[in-house]
């Protein structure tokens, strides 16, 4: 478990910077150039916890390093693995004292991992646990990618535990956290460092229209999968859970999605998830056909039957009524997928992230302070 004291927040964290802002630190300190594909190598590719696995760089440069500089950012607080499909939920501290989650999902034939771009979320979906408490602050680039790295270290290095896909579908909007989001991005994908394919990476929006077209033009943001939270098909009730619909109206969302450019392999997702007499009905499928019309081959559909959390107003529908929604949207020949959250005993399945473990923490955590004092 790695310990986070004062002096640690003042320093300088690698995993903040993309390779060419690591070049230029490395440059800085009068080191040469190879010195950056060295601690690249030792963090992304080794994914050491410490400055003493840098066997081939000094020692000299190692205490440096120790003196100036923060390897991790994430202390464990605890973890909890489904005995049903072998998810594992991570709740981590941060330097300030909050804690976000992560999900390793393993698969038949890849490992997935679910990752937070917030503490909290200011959207309000009301079918999101998340979002109960409101937006917290963003995540550092450090942050997000420590998430990666820790995991994998946790699972295990060995060639059949590799986490290949990483969905941007944690805690909070990544859109929102564009800059550190894209950084983070830019780290997973860069070849010196993480290389996971562009492909294997999702970031899930709720649907911000600016941030989607300022994603899309910029250069460079690598080319992503785009997954989009819509939940109905239809103004009135995708406003009712989604207030973020108000000034990003369905209908200007499926224009902006529409005009997007479209490359073989990065079909846009539209996640729907299902609630009970609200937007499951066989009407709401053919409304949603009709929404996306033409452009069928442009995307596909997650129907995600509505996982429940403690207080919630939504009920999960049964299994014919989910199957029923997704053959009518079959016989439009729009591709639509029943993605049966994993992780639903730890509550770690899609829309029930929160720190449901943190009040018991900061409690006790504040409770040792006072007594310190």
């Amino acid at each position: 478990m790695t310990q986070t004291t004062k002096e640690d927040k003042q320093k300088v964290n690698l995993k903040n910077f993309n390779f060419k802002e690591l070049e230029n630190w490395v440059k800085e300190q009068g080191w040469p150039k190879f010195r950056a594909k060295q601690l690249a190598k030792w963090i992304y590719n080794k994914k050491v916890g410490s400055y003493d696995e840098m066997t081939d760089i000094s020692k000299e440069i190692r205490q440096y390093l120790k003196d100036n500089t923060q390897l991790d950012t994430l202390e464990l607080v605890s973890f909890e693995k489904s005995k049903i499909d072998g998810s594992i939920k991570f709740l981590w501290k941060l330097h300030d004292g909050h804690t976000i989650e992560s999900v390793f999902i393993p698969e038949r034939d890849h490992n997935t991992l679910c990752i937070s771009t917030q503490v909290g979320c200011a959207v309000g979906c009301k079918f999101c646990y998340t979002t109960k408490d409101g937006l917290l602050r963003n995540l550092t680039t450090a942050e997000i990618v420590d998430q990666y790295i820790q995991v994998q270290r946790f699972v295990g290095l060995e060639p059949e535990k590799r986490i290949s896909n990483i969905v941007y579908m944690g805690m909070g909007e990544p859109l929102a956290n564009y800059d550190n989001v894209k950084k983070s991005v830019q780290i997973l994908t860069d070849e010196k460092m993480v290389g996971l394919s562009n492909r294997k990476i999702t970031i899930s929006s709720s649907g911000i229209i600016a941030q989607i077209l300022k994603m899309y033009e910029d250069k460079e943001f690598p080319q992503v999968r785009l997954a989009v939270s819509l939940n109905a098909a239809d103004q009135k009730t995708r406003e009712m859970i989604m207030p973020i619909a108000k000034t990003n109206t369905l209908e200007d969302l499926m224009k902006t999605l529409n005009s997007l450019p479209f490359k073989t392999g990065y079909r846009i997702m539209l996640e729907y998830v299902l609630l009970k007499g609200i937007n499951d009905r066989e009407k709401d499928a053919h409304n949603l056909a009709r929404l996306i019309g033409k452009n069928k081959k442009k995307y596909k559909v997650n129907l995600i039957p509505f996982n429940p959390f403690e207080g919630s107003e939504f009920e999960r529908p049964d299994e014919k009524r989910v199957e029923r929604f997704q053959k009518i949207l079959w016989d439009y020949n729009i591709s639509a997928f029943i993605r049966w959250s994993k992780g639903k005993d730890i509550s770690a399945a899609c829309g029930q992230l929160r720190k449901k473990q943190l009040n018991n923490f900061i409690s006790k955590q504040s409770l040792l302070e006072k007594t310190n004092a």
